[in-house]
């Protein structure tokens, strides 16, 4: 029997998500697996923490002669345990399980009547009528002087 390490495909349409497992060779793609060996979710927006590999278990499956494909054989040059982008990914799964701090959104521009309520005016048309009403009392107290 020979094993390969490949990656299963899971998800949806425009949602691809994969699992990395090691199967009999005369499998399908998604067919029946030996062991499920990590995972790869290429939608994560840090590309450094795509994949999350098993390392000791992919280091036994290579020691008994399984053969990885192009993609999976990649994965485990970069992620693996002495991966070239091993830190990299530990520092952005970090940054990922970190709380997003959503900024605060501000006063709303227009916030609607209560139901019932007699509607305010808006306050550029109630600065319009202050200032339409403000001549008119002093030409009236003017007049009242004279």
């Amino acid at each position: 029997m020979a094993v390969r390490i490949r990656m299963k495909m899971m998800g949806r349409k425009h949602r691809p998500f994969f699992r990395i497992c090691a199967v009999d060779s005369r499998n399908p793609r998604d067919g029946r697996v030996l062991e499920e060996l990590g995972t790869y979710d290429p939608m994560v927006s840090e590309t450094d923490a795509r994949a999350l590999l098993k390392a000791d278990r992919i280091a036994y499956w290579l020691g008994v002669g399984a053969q990885p494909s192009m993609k999976v054989k990649t994965l485990i040059k970069k992620y693996g345990t002495e991966g070239t982008h091993a830190a990299a990914q530990t520092a952005a799964r970090e940054k990922l399980a970190m709380p997003r701090i959503v900024p605060d959104p501000g006063t709303p521009a227009y916030v609607p009547p209560a139901p019932g309520s007699q509607p305010e005016p808006a306050p550029a048309a109630a600065a319009a009528e202050a200032e339409a009403e403000a001549p008119a009392a002093e030409s009236t107290e003017e007049a009242a002087a004279e």
